[in-house]
Order: C-alpha cells, then sequence, then structure tokens
C-alpha cells in the first residue's frame, strides 16, 4: 500500500528573499513529485505549500530548514492541512 497524501504550509523567515530560495525549493519540490506552490510574502519571509506522499514532504521539510547556499532561514513554521484536488507540477507564484 502506497503512502496517504498529505498537504502542509510551511513560512520561513530569515534571508530567504533575494537568494534564489523560491527557485530552489521548487526543483527540490518537483524532484520529490510533489504539487503546489512558493511565494515570496510582503514581510520578506516565504510560504510554501505542498501536497504528496508524507516522507516527500518531511524530505521538503528537511531542505527549507537549511536552504540554499545564499540564505539565511532563522525559523521555519509548518503545519499540516487538508489535502485539496491536484494542483499539477509544483510551481513558483507571484
Amino acid at each position: 500500500m502506497g503512502e496517504e497524501t498529505k498537504r502542509m504550509v510551511s513560512i520561513v523567515r530569515g534571508r530567504v528573499q533575494g537568494v534564489a530560495f523560491r527557485y530552489h525549493t521548487a526543483l527540490k519540490a518537483n524532484q520529490l513529485g510533489l504539487e503546489g506552490w512558493v511565494r515570496n510574502n510582503e514581510d520578506g519571509s516565504v510560504q510554501i505549500e505542498a501536497q504528496g506522499q508524507e516522507s516527500s514532504l518531511n524530505d521538503l521539510i528537511g531542505y527549507i530548514q537549511k536552504g540554499p547556499a545564499h540564505a539565511k532561514v532563522d525559523e521555519v513554521e509548518t503545519k499540516w492541512i487538508k489535502d485539496k484536488e491536484s494542483s499539477g507540477r509544483f510551481r513558483i507564484v507571484r
């Protein structure tokens, strides 16, 4: 039996804008076969909403806790939310 589909939302704070955080997060999420999106928030944080297998979501959470080389992640707030109908590939939104 396969894993259950889950959905999570994360807010990442720190030096996470202007350092290709969204690009690298989308790349990693697509490698993990996840659906959803990533965007910059006006307060300087980055928001991620992703859906897929729980193990892949946990891998993504582990990745965003460090981020790409030029990022400095201070805090990641993650919560599990109700899954939605398939939204296709993971993408960067504005």
